[in-house]
C-alpha cells in the first residue's frame, strides 16, 4: 500500500491488518510515521514490512515493488493512496504552472498506473486453478477524490492528475481483466488539510446532504470491502456523505474559517 504511514493511507492499512491481511507498507519521508505503522499492524498478528521509495522515481517504483514481492508472495490488493495535494488555480496568486501539473501528474498518475501494471504482471505469471469458482480476483484500488463529480477551479493540477486517474480505472480494468480488478474510491473530506483549523474541518465536514462526511474508518471499511468483492471492476465508489451532491464554486475548506 502506498503512503500507508500516516493520515487516511495508516487507517486503511490498520483496517486490513484487523480483518487478517499482512501489509507492505510504503512510505516517501515519514520513515518513523511507518516504523509506528509497521509495529502497529505486527502488534495484531500480521506481518508488515516498511518499504522506502520516492514515486516521482520511475526506477524506485519498479525498485519498490520487486522488493514488496520478495517478501510478500501472493499478493491480492495494491492500494495506491499517496498523492500530492498543493495549491494552485489559474485564476489566483498560485497559477497553474506546467511543473506543478508535472509533479501531480508524476505521483498521482504515473505511479499508480506503473504500479498497477507491475501488480498485473505479476498476477499474470500466478498459478491459479481455473475451475475454482471460489477464488478471489486481487484488485488495485485508486484513492480518488469526490470533487471528480463535483468539480469546482481549486487545486487544478491536482484534479487534472486525479481525474485522469479516475478515467484508468475503466480503462485498466478492461485492459487487465480477468487476472486483475481496478476500482477507484473516492472520499470526502475526511482528515484536516493544509492549514484548515479543527473547527473549519468539522464545519466543512457537516457540509452534505447526511450531516456528515467520511471519516478515516469508513474509507477503511470501504476499501476492504471492495479488494474482496470479486464483481467489482472498472468503477468508482464515492463513500462521502453525499458530498458530491452538493456543489460549489469552491473547494469546499475555502467556505470555511
Amino acid at each position: 500500500m502506498t503512503g500507508a504511514a500516516k493520515r487516511l493511507g495508516r487507517e486503511i492499512a490498520l483496517e486490513f491488518a484487523h480483518q487478517g491481511w499482512d501489509i507492505a507498507v510504503h512510505y516517501g519521508r515519514s520513515e518513523a510515521d511507518a516504523q509506528t505503522t509497521v509495529a502497529d499492524i505486527q502488534k495484531l498478528g500480521r506481518k508488515a514490512i516498511a518499504f522506502k521509495a520516492d514515486l516521482a522515481s520511475e526506477a524506485e517504483i519498479h525498485s519498490l515493488f520487486a522488493s514488496v514481492i520478495a517478501e510478500f508472495n501472493n499478493l491480492q490488493c495494491l492500494i495506491n493512496s499517496a498523492s500530492i495535494f498543493e495549491y494552485d488555480r489559474a485564476n489566483s496568486a498560485t497559477p497553474f504552472t506546467s511543473t506543478a501539473l508535472q509533479d501531480h501528474m508524476q505521483v498521482n498518475l504515473a505511479a499508480p498506473i506503473l504500479l498497477s501494471q507491475l501488480m498485473f504482471e505479476y498476477q499474470k505469471c500466478q498459478e491459479k486453478n481455473a475451475d475454482d469458482s471460489d477464488l478471489s480476483i486481487p484488485a488495485v484500488i485508486q484513492l480518488l477524490d469526490q470533487k471528480l463529480i463535483n468539480l469546482n477551479p481549486d487545486y487544478l493540477s491536482y484534479t487534472l492528475s486525479k481525474s485522469a486517474l479516475l478515467t484508468s480505472v475503466e480503462v485498466l480494468a478492461v485492459d487487465f481483466a480477468p487476472h486483475l480488478r481496478v476500482i477507484g474510491l473516492a472520499p470526502g473530506i475526511t482528515l484536516t488539510s493544509g492549514d484548515q483549523t479543527e473547527a473549519g474541518f468539522m464545519k466543512a465536514h457537516q457540509m452534505t446532504p447526511l450531516g456528515k462526511s467520511s471519516t478515516p474508518s469508513d474509507i477503511a471499511k470501504a476499501a476492504v470491502f471492495l479488494a474482496s468483492s470479486n464483481a467489482i471492476t472498472g468503477t468508482t465508489l464515492y463513500v462521502d456523505g453525499g458530498q458530491h451532491l452538493l456543489p460549489s464554486s469552491r473547494d469546499v475548506m475555502f467556505k470555511t474559517n
